[in-house]
């Protein structure tokens, strides 16, 4: 399967082409849609639960905090910097890299974007070249197949489901490779899924990607977040033959519980993070001064932080899989890394729910919403329809709550 910018009409003239095709094809973020609906019905007063943003319930851990209120008060954080970013936070990026995941790199190999998307992005725009594909696993986050099309790829969709544990094969991958394949997108932990390849799947993945000179970009920002005998295991380490045409994006958004200070990074060869440099400078500049001594104070620091949450997104793993498994129609293999359940509810689809038939899981989903009143995001948003996404980074309380509402509300399927 895969995907192409539309071709814009011929017989428009382009002074009447209100919106580009490329950026008009571009669908919205399902994910901020779902999580944006959920919150203006709780801020009109009903009582919505929402498992659609992938968002820590945790506050920015203190003495990140207390570093970007010093940061606010130095003048020298209110001019410009690099459009890299701040030196010293691409060295401490560089030295955590080495700490977490045994890949030594230089600080010249680091790029400060604003968040993981823009990281992303930039990624794909400093290696694609129109018509270049892209292998895409799905259930895939639904950012990567709009920037690989925004770049000027082609993104080539390659299906897991339950019956795998949401994990695509080599034997999948190279049918799906061609003699335009340029890239492999490879992501573990996953979102959505929460599926985590083992040492050896990474490994052989690695290997086929490198046996056929393949680059691949690995996004790396759930590394923290694994649970039980799961191990996280970064590619270019696995498969050292593979590092220089390897591009890794990360960021300090799930692991410190810092999504909206907007700070990640791309590590890579140093031309293609010369020629992301280039593009940023252009787009946006430097990330915020303010932003970049947080996530400084954060990379520089340990992890106790995220070891606090994790306790806490385990325990609500457990819980969230056991109920959602309790529904009859319902099958939700148990998520090992991220903070995400991906149950399929294919066998729910087309049967009578209070005087509705959803055909589709996105129709489900806004049963859900309408008479449950829990947020949902449908499978259509990652590429497998038949799926929902919850996130369970949010309280106890409320993800029981939320979850008995859906149980209390399928369980009345005929």
């Amino acid at each position: 399967m895969s995907a192409a910018s539309p071709t814009p009409d011929a017989t428009i003239r382009p002074a009447d082409r209100r919106v580009s095709a490329r950026v008009g094809a571009i669908a919205e973020s399902a994910t901020l849609a779902v999580d944006a609906k959920a919150k203006a019905l709780k801020a009109s007063g009903r009582p919505v639960i929402g498992f659609g943003a992938g968002e820590p319930d945790f506050p920015t851990p203190d003495y990140i905090v207390e570093e970007a209120v010093a940061a606010c008060r130095d003048p020298k954080n209110h001019r410009y910097t690099p459009a890299g970013g701040l030196p010293e936070l691409k060295a401490a990026i560089a030295a955590k890299t080495l700490r977490d995941s045994g890949w030594a790199v230089d600080a010249s190999q680091v790029l400060v974007t604003n968040g993981g998307k823009q990281a992303i992005y930039e990624a794909f725009a400093a290696i694609l070249d129109p018509g270049d594909e892209v292998i895409v696993p799905a259930p895939y986050w639904t950012t990567y197949p709009e920037s690989i099309a925004l770049a000027g790829g082609v993104p080539v969709v390659v299906v897991a489901d339950e019956t795998t544990g949401y994990k695509v094969s080599v034997e999948q991958l190279e049918a799906a490779r061609t003699e335009n394949t340029k890239v492999l997108l490879f992501v573990s932990p996953s979102n959505p899924t929460g599926a985590v390849y083992t040492r050896e799947e990474v490994e052989a993945v690695g290997r086929w990607a490198a046996e056929h000179g393949l680059w691949v970009l690995t996004d790396e920002i759930y590394e923290h977040l694994v649970y039980g005998d799961a191990e996280f295991v970064s590619l270019p380490v696995a498969v050292p033959e593979l590092a220089d045409k390897c591009i890794v994006v990360n960021g300090v958004a799930k692991t410190y519980a810092m999504t909206g200070w907007r700070v990640g990074w791309v590590i890579g060869p140093q031309d293609v993070v010369k020629a992301a440099t280039n593009l940023q400078s252009h787009a946006t500049s430097n990330v915020s001064n303010v932003a970049q001594r947080a996530a400084l104070a954060a990379v520089a620091g340990d992890l106790a932080a995220v070891d606090e949450m994790k306790v806490a997104f385990d325990r609500r793993r457990r819980t969230i899989v056991s109920m959602l498994n309790e529904i009859p129609g319902v099958v939700c293999p148990e998520p090992e890394g991220a903070f995400y359940a991906y149950p399929s509810v294919k066998a729910l689809l087309g049967k009578e729910i209070r005087g509705r038939r959803p055909a589709t899981s996105a129709e489900l989903a806004a049963l859900i919403l309408d008479e449950a009143e829990v947020a949902v995001v449908p499978g259509e948003a990652f590429g497998t329809p038949g799926y929902l996404r919850l996130s369970y980074a949010l309280g106890d309380d409320d993800l029981v709550e939320g979850v008995s509402r859906i149980q209390k509300l399928l369980s009345e399927a005929q």
